[in-house]
């Protein structure tokens, strides 16, 4: 039985091309990702005015043409990052959410959580720091720390619900107290102490704010 030439020739064909379309692809993810660690590392050390495109591509040990290719400016590059901080505070505090704990223990977890990725993590370094230096970065960010207050209103509320929180707490009102002193904190411990404390000052934190976790 003869066989048509296109399923002969065309079909393999396309596999072929399929496959290197998706190994294109897949580098073009890896280097983005290359690049963007690059720039979340050099704006937590340098901020965002002192670094330069060219200081990100020798980071990344790439062209400055390779930076271009895959973020048009500097301002692109500082809007990744930070919606890469937001992506990655949402992993942090996931498993605390994901935990079968009482609400006042995930809500302690999750500070704790993410003061470790404060001390540890260049990319939640360099969001934190965008943050601070929105004046100089001529392109829309996002809503600082919405979401995450929401959370701990949330949180907070089923503390109320269990009798976990003084009687006439305001769940909200805590919310963005606690957002203000983690934010603040980190930021003052960086100042200070390279946060090289800020594990011990959110323990500060919690220790006050949320007598009922001790």
């Amino acid at each position: 039985m003869k066989t048509d030439k296109s399923e002969r020739n065309g079909h393999p064909g396309s596999v072929s091309t399929d496959g290197a379309r998706e190994l294109k692809q897949e580098r073009a993810i890896r280097t983005r990702g290359v690049i963007l660690n690059a720039a979340a590392c050099a704006f937590a050390e340098r901020g965002f005015p002192d670094v330069t495109i060219v200081d990100i591509a020798d980071r990344a040990a790439m062209t400055k043409g390779a930076v271009y290719f895959h973020f048009g400016n500097k301002e692109a590059l500082a809007v990744a990052v930070t919606e890469e901080f937001y992506r990655r505070l949402a992993e942090v505090v996931r498993p605390a959410l994901d935990s079968d704990l009482p609400p006042l223990e995930k809500v302690t977890g999750l500070l704790m959580r993410v003061a470790v990725s404060f001390r540890d993590d260049p990319a939640i370094q360099a969001g934190a720091r965008l943050q601070i230096e929105r004046p100089y970065i001529s392109a829309p960010l996002p809503v600082p720390y919405v979401n995450f207050t929401q959370l701990l209103a949330d949180l907070l509320g089923q503390c109320q619900q269990q009798a976990q929180l003084p009687e006439g707490a305001k769940p909200e009102a805590l919310a963005r107290v606690l957002r203000s002193a983690l934010f603040g904190a980190q930021h003052i411990s960086w100042v200070l102490a390279n946060r090289e404390d800020i594990v011990e000052r959110t323990e500060e934190i919690i220790e006050v704010m949320l007598p009922a976790a001790r």
